[in-house]
């Protein structure tokens, strides 16, 4: 049962309900972003490939770090509690957790290749997840959130940002080498 404000923010079920709510102002943003860009003497492919990738990094990390972010039942009450031995915790997560885990900085991972070339290596990618996973850790152990500060989520974290980055690597190339003055060409990428 919805009590109030709290529940509609504070809880997964808000989270996701925000979630699809601020989809409509995501997309209003990715328009209003290319089209200041087109203005600019930005070719619209090379316009609207950033802004969907700037809009989409924000609107599909967010609501994950969000949820990682939510107080547990006693949060405030417990002392923050760390787990810094590899592999432990990821034995005892259900799968659920795991692909919550890796989903986290996916579309970071996805995303910021693209729009980033400095970023378009998958080690880069990893080092990058792994360290806003550390930050996303640390705060909840500082906040004292009734939550685990777990090296097995950084893993998670950075692993999920990782594979998304392979799964976008075809793109990059053509990103990389692109001026965002001058038409796109597609390069093949063979044997990958």
């Amino acid at each position: 049962m919805i009590r109030g404000w709290h529940d509609w923010v504070f809880t997964f079920t808000g989270v996701a309900l925000m979630t699809v709510a601020v989809l409509p102002l995501a997309a209003l943003a990715v328009w209003a972003l290319a089209c200041r860009r087109n203005v600019t003497g930005t070719t619209p492919a090379w316009a609207w490939r950033t802004s969907l990738a700037e809009v989409g990094i924000v609107y599909g990390t967010v609501p994950w770090v969000w949820m990682t972010m939510l107080p547990g039942s006693r949060a405030g009450e417990v002392p923050g509690r760390v787990s810094l031995v590899p592999l432990v915790d990821l034995l005892a997560m259900g799968w659920g957790q795991v692909v919550g885990n890796l989903l986290v900085f996916a579309a970071l991972g996805f995303l910021a290749p693209l729009r980033f070339a400095a970023l378009a290596s998958v080690p880069r990618i990893l080092a990058l997840a792994a360290s806003c996973s550390v930050l996303v850790e640390t705060a909840q152990y500082v906040l004292r959130l009734d939550r685990v500060t777990s090296v097995d989520d950084v893993l998670l974290n950075a692993a999920g940002a990782g594979l998304a980055a392979l799964a976008s690597h075809r793109w990059w190339r053509t990103a990389a080498g692109a001026s965002p003055t001058q038409p796109t060409s597609i390069v093949p990428v063979s044997g990958r």
